[in-house]
């Protein structure tokens, strides 16, 4: 069975990386014989370049990365392939929403993450990727996610229940990795894709094989066609042993 996938997309924080945000032995053990034997290793995730890279750099990557929840597609870590970017309008409505509820929010730019500490005064002046909101208050974020309506249709999901993120509508992990297909020859049949949060829904859902991590949210669990061990269990390692390789 594990012949016929040729691509593993892999989430970050909540699938290869541990509770310490630690890519473990075990993982790079299993992900580095993948790459021996031929499988493609794709990071598809919500963090930005600047804190992928170091990652793919440990593991010796020179694959295609989906970046910003599929905002960026890169051909490797030194060639940018396509951006998708937010009206800087958006996002200014954006922010004054998680004022008005008084939550932490976050704006990835192309070239750094601003948040509600450190914001950045003229808005306009930038390209942006992705929109985040924050708060434990589930009264607050459901006041939220029925305010965002009034800005615009975005494709929202989340990196954690607590949480809702923001890409411009049709931008997702997913998305991205047709690119990658694209570029590799290989079509969405032939991927691996592991995931834990709602980011990770529509990737796990167009993969040839979706798996959830023991960690997952049960919305991810239920649409996934499997669950493997949890991201402190060294789950990767068990997805590649047991069906990659």
């Amino acid at each position: 069975m594990g012949k016929s996938y040729k691509l593993l997309a892999l989430d970050m924080d909540g699938t290869l990386l541990n509770e310490k945000s630690e890519i473990s032995g075990e993982n790079e053990r299993w992900i580095r014989e993948a790459i021996a034997q031929g499988i493609v290793v794709c990071f598809a995730t919500g963090r930005g370049y600047p804190s992928a890279l170091p990652y793919a750099e440990q593991l010796g990557l020179a694959s295609p990365m989906v970046l910003v929840n599929g905002g960026e597609v890169w051909a490797s870590p030194n060639e940018l392939r396509a951006r998708h970017t937010m009206p800087a309008a958006e996002v200014a409505a954006l922010r004054e929403i998680a004022l008005r509820y008084d939550t932490w929010y976050w704006g990835y730019s192309v070239e750094r993450v601003y948040n509600r500490n450190e914001w950045i005064e003229d808005p306009y002046g930038t390209e942006w990727l992705k929109f985040g909101y924050y708060t434990e208050d589930a009264s607050a974020l459901a006041s939220v996610a029925e305010a965002i309506k009034g800005v615009g249709t975005f494709e929202t999901t989340n990196s954690h229940p607590c949480n809702i993120e923001l890409n411009p509508l049709g931008v997702s992990k997913a998305s991205g990795l047709r690119q990658v297909c694209e570029m590799l020859g290989i079509g969405m049949h032939e991927i691996v894709a592991c995931g834990d949060s709602l980011n990770d829904v529509a990737m796990i859902r167009e993969a040839g094989l979706g798996v959830a991590m023991g960690n997952a949210q049960d919305a991810v669990k239920r649409i996934a066609d499997e669950v493997t061990l949890t991201n402190d269990e060294d789950g990767v390692a068990h997805v590649i042993r047991t069906f990659m390789l």
